[in-house]
């Protein structure tokens, strides 16, 4: 094993946390969410997604959450690295006129998933994305390229496990600097993850790649461990487990971000984060847009200082 001694996470929450709300959200209960995050000790958040408001409604808003954000007094002596997801050329120019430091361009392991999701094939969605990465080279912004699908697809199920560290050479080809392997339908097991992480950092080095998992199907705290023991040291997750895939029919939530803080810190593993912060901004969320408090450890905390404080 090779646990390292400190953990990154990027939080997702604020956008693929809330893109699949059918329920407006307002931009102001948006900024208020990173602003949350970030004083619980957030340092890289992607907050927003400049793809067509017509297939996603909820990101409409993205360049007026970094405005907000950037407008924020008590933000300016933070140092965040905002991201945002880009699909073509325009979204990275929105992107980058909106300030963000890292932009994500996103393909699959799957050709099927591929179709479904960005109507084409993989090698056309990573031809699409050259002069998004030139781009950004241009203008000194860090390009993640998210590889969906890696463990599993909801239209041709299984997935070998040599394609995700296939995808990721082909996006390093274009000036890709890191590799986000995610189990977007959370059907992967600890057995799974280990073999394609393996294989995704032997073609690109571990210390490149990040972890997504959802957590459909509950194995998401043990998929992180199995690439916890691989070496892998950044991982992402979202506040109080929001999220779902609009392509994924059935996937549920990122793996919450308060279960993923009390799994490192039970461990040892530094994290930099506030877990009291972060469970008070995972119930607030929660009743800001009407769902249940579904992080377990975060309803836990919850409960327990709740009982502390006899409210």
């Amino acid at each position: 094993m090779k646990l390292p001694s400190q953990v990154t996470l990027v939080e997702v929450g604020p956008r693929d946390g809330l893109q699949n709300e059918k329920t407006p959200i307002s931009t102001a209960i948006k900024v208020e969410l990173c602003k949350q995050l970030i004083e619980a000790g957030i340092h890289r958040l992607e907050a927003a997604a400049f793809v067509s408001p017509k297939w996603v409604p909820q990101m409409a808003d993205g360049a007026d959450v970094l405005a907000g954000l950037q407008a924020l007094p008590d933000l300016q002596d933070r140092t965040v690295s905002y991201s945002a997801l880009v699909p073509n050329l325009k979204g990275m120019e929105a992107a980058i006129e909106a300030g963000v430091q890292e932009a994500v361009v996103f393909t699959a392991a799957s050709e099927a998933f591929t179709q479904k999701n960005i109507n084409c094939t993989i090698a056309e969605s990573i031809e699409r994305f050259k002069p998004v990465a030139a781009l950004a080279q241009a203008h000194n912004i860090h390009l993640r390229g998210s590889i969906s699908c890696a463990l599993g697809c909801p239209y041709q199920g299984e997935v070998p496990v040599q394609n995700a560290a296939e995808v990721a050479l082909r996006l390093r080809d274009i000036g890709v600097q890191e590799f986000d392997v995610a189990d977007t339908i959370g059907v992967g097991t600890a057995l799974r993850v280990s073999q394609v992480f393996e294989a995704v950092g032997y073609s690109v080095g571990l210390n490149n790649v990040a972890g997504h998992f959802h957590d459909t199907y509950g194995q998401a705290l043990a998929n992180i461990l199995a690439a916890l023991q691989l070496g892998v040291s950044t991982f992402h997750s979202s506040i109080a487990g929001l999220g779902g895939c609009p392509y994924a029919k059935g996937a549920t939530g990122n793996v919450a971000t308060e279960d993923v803080v009390y799994l490192l810190q039970g461990m040892g593993i530094d994290t930099g984060l506030n877990m009291h912060k972060l469970v008070q901004t995972g119930a607030w969320i929660s009743g800001s847009i009407g769902k249940p408090y579904t992080s377990r450890a975060g309803r836990a905390v919850w409960n327990k200082l709740n009982t502390e404080t006899g409210a």
